[in-house]
């Protein structure tokens, strides 16, 4: 059965869960209890929720003040808002000012499709990972929201996590008891041919491609690189000297985000053929998560005919 749980969801049930024990633990909305799926935490927890309304820049000082009172809290706020119009308040507020605020993008990347550019956020990645002391996580399905979710509850400091809008294909199984540990990398499949890296919702992208890749022979490593800050550099310095190629998918622009940080780490100790697969420069088109994916090569077909040409190109032949 199709998976019918947005991340967004799934991050609330872990908030509910963690609330019961903990009454430090705060949500804050901007107007944007519903699209966020807060509501029902707002409806049970009532003196544990703030709506400030649209006023993402206040949004982000009130949960820091929260923060400075001994509160653990969480601001949910579409991303193309909260990661542009609170930049300020974010990088002063909360990383300088070292506050303990978990600062919740929702509906990031091309989420919200047809309204276009004024509501897409591609750029979110780029902005924030080079704010010092603020960790960047996307998550890849709702299985792993809900374990990062209670991962960064109990980390201490600031933290800007991207979430989708809607429904995404399971990469993990329920059962699966391997714990989220920021800045660790997740080998979700193994091979030593070349190696596909992705965040939040190319993931599973990156899987269905390596199973294409398989049918040929190729085998790919898959790696989950759900935290692009703090980034583990080991899984890609290993990724580069063991499979000699990489291909980076991301629901973002192509300047500033995974790519480029996969970029920086290999250009300095590892050089090896790398292409980087995400939004080209310019305005994103409108429409429905699949049918921008589809128009950008974000798909298992494209990695795979990325993949060979790669392969081919540098003349690195399976092993």
């Amino acid at each position: 059965m199709p998976n019918t749980i947005p991340n967004r969801q799934a991050m609330c049930e872990a908030l509910l869960e963690l609330a019961e024990s903990d009454r430090d633990i705060m949500v804050l909305a901007s107007d944007s209890r519903g699209s966020a799926a807060m509501a029902p935490f707002a409806k049970r927890y009532p003196e544990q929720f703030v709506e400030t309304g649209i006023a993402e820049q206040n949004i982000v000082g009130i949960a820091a003040g929260l923060a400075h009172s001994g509160k653990t809290p969480f601001v949910t706020s579409p991303a193309c808002f909260l990661s542009m119009r609170s930049i300020e308040q974010i990088k002063v507020d909360v990383a300088y000012s070292g506050t303990n605020v978990k600062l919740v993008g929702i509906s990031g990347g091309i989420s919200y499709g047809a309204l276009g550019m004024s509501h897409h956020s591609v750029q979110d990645i780029a902005v924030t990972r080079a704010i010092p002391g603020l960790a960047v996580i996307l998550p890849a399905d709702r299985h792993e929201t809900k374990k990062m979710t209670k991962a960064i509850a109990e980390y201490e400091g600031g933290v800007y996590v991207r979430i989708g809008r809607n429904p995404v294909e399971d990469v993990y199984e329920e059962n699966d008891d391997r714990e989220f540990v920021l800045g660790k990398a997740v080998r979700l499949k193994d091979g030593a041919d070349l190696t596909l890296i992705a965040a939040g919702e190319t993931v599973r992208v990156a899987l269905d491609a390596a199973e294409l890749l398989a049918q040929d022979g190729i085998r790919a490593r898959v790696l989950n690189m759900h935290t692009i800050k703090p980034l583990d550099e080991e899984a890609i310095v290993a990724a580069a000297e063991e499979t000699g190629a990489i291909i980076t998918l991301e629901e973002h622009s192509v300047f500033g985000g995974l790519g480029a940080a996969v970029a920086e780490v290999t250009a300095q100790h590892c050089p090896v053929p790398l292409r980087i697969l995400g939004i080209p420069d310019e305005p994103a088109i409108a429409g429905k998560t699949a049918e921008v994916f589809r128009h950008y090569g974000i798909s298992a077909e494209h990695v795979k005919e990325l993949a060979e040409q790669l392969l081919k190109r540098t003349g690195v032949q399976a092993k």
